[in-house]
């Protein structure tokens, strides 16, 4: 087993603000912990190393099948059907491993923020090494490639009964830097075109692990949102010289209807054409690409407008404490597609009011026509009516 141990470059005076340190699971897996509190950061102490479960290697047999009619590919990952699903707290495999119980994916009994590849991943890496056809029942028309990419998971902190909005602003700003370190590495990976950082909360939505984690996706194509924005962004500049993204914070800003919230580096608002029934963007003032590219005083500001926003949306039904929905972090694609992209954020929940779920039933998920229950001018008044 190799483990490695980095100190991470950015630091506060002479505070080194978090430590990286590498190892690999029973499975050949990778687990990075990243440490924000003594003594582990100043390296006085290093977290449980050896994971003792007796697994067979990670093996993936992901593929990615090309849908003619759409032009889009559909990620074909079999193994996800026997994941694990909602384990009572005590079994949680993303919770640390503790004397007298059994281990879990996580080797040390306490931590502060951990990465690791996951066990039962949509991409992988190791998906490359099958061998495929180029195309399905050898018909031109469909084809075939291997579902190599990366899927981690993210822990937010050690404590199953915690949500990212009663995190502390320090321990937001680990996980900005977490966020960033795992983009600048999964752009690197051969053949990834893109890298999303990604929460889901709430079982309304599928959320099948309580314990409060999020997601890292390396795709090795454009997503469908991503390429129908890059097109857009494209088309934009060709006949404005100017950037799509950067001209919608523009106009949103100018008309203030929608703006939720305004900070000296970011600001936030309902999109004029919001589709979910409660949705807000989180843009950065300058034109950043993806979050490797945010300065320390961005990703300052970046911890408290995060979670105040977050609590907005936690006071938005009356009668709701722990609203569902996905925080979406939109970043340039990697590649020559990239100066065209602008990091922000999607965050938002199909939660139309208490205990009623917005379906995506007929009009939606068969023709893809997007109909919003509410308008975005209410959405803005009500995450301005419950700010702290």
């Amino acid at each position: 087993m190799t483990v490695r141990d980095e100190q991470e470059a950015r630091e506060t005076g002479t505070r080194l603000r978090m430590r990286k340190t590498r190892t690999t699971l029973a499975d050949g897996r990778e687990l990075i912990y990243f440490d924000d509190s003594e003594p582990y950061v100043s390296g006085g102490a290093t977290r449980e190393l050896v994971d003792s479960r007796p697994l067979p290697p990670a093996v993936s047999q992901s593929q990615m099948r090309f849908d003619v009619l759409t032009g889009e590919w559909v990620v074909i990952a079999a193994q996800r059907m026997d994941r694990t699903f909602l384990p009572p707290p005590d079994a949680s495999p993303l919770a640390p491993s503790m004397p007298g119980k059994a281990p879990t994916e996580i080797p040390a009994d306490d931590y502060d923020v951990v990465v690791f590849e996951n066990r039962f991943p949509s991409l992988a890496t190791g998906a490359a090494e099958q061998d495929l056809p180029d195309c399905v029942d050898g018909e031109a028309l469909w084809p075939l490639a291997p579902g190599a990419g990366r899927c981690e998971v993210v822990c937010f902190t050690s404590n199953p009964d915690a949500a990212f909005s009663t995190l502390s602003v320090d321990r937001v700003r680990t996980v900005v830097d977490v966020w960033a370190d795992r983009t600048a590495d999964l752009s690197a990976l051969p053949g990834v075109r893109q890298v999303f950082c990604f929460e889901n909360r709430g079982k309304e939505i599928g959320v099948t692990l309580t314990h409060p984690h999020g997601q890292i996706y390396a795709y090795p194509y454009l997503p469908p949102r991503t390429d129908a924005l890059i097109r857009r962004s494209r088309e934009h500049f060709e006949s404005t010289g100017r950037l799509l993204l950067a001209d919608v914070l523009d106009a949103e800003t100018r008309s203030g209807r929608r703006v939720v919230l305004a900070a000296e580096h970011w600001t936030a608002y309902v999109p004029a054409a919001s589709r979910w029934p409660l949705e807000v963007h989180l843009a950065p003032h300058r034109d950043v690409r993806d979050l490797t590219e945010l300065s320390d005083d961005e990703r300052d500001e970046l911890a408290h407008v995060y979670l105040e926003l977050l609590r907005r949306v936690d006071r938005f039904f009356d009668g709701v404490d722990a609203v569902p929905y996905i925080a979406a972090w939109h970043q340039a694609p990697v590649g020559e597609d990239r100066p065209l992209g602008r990091l922000h954020l999607q965050l938002f929940s199909m939660m139309r009011s208490p205990g009623r779920m917005k379906y995506l039933a007929g009009s939606e998920s068969g023709m893809g026509a997007w109909v919003n229950d509410t308008t975005p001018e209410r959405i803005a008044d009500r995450l301005r009516e419950v700010a702290s």
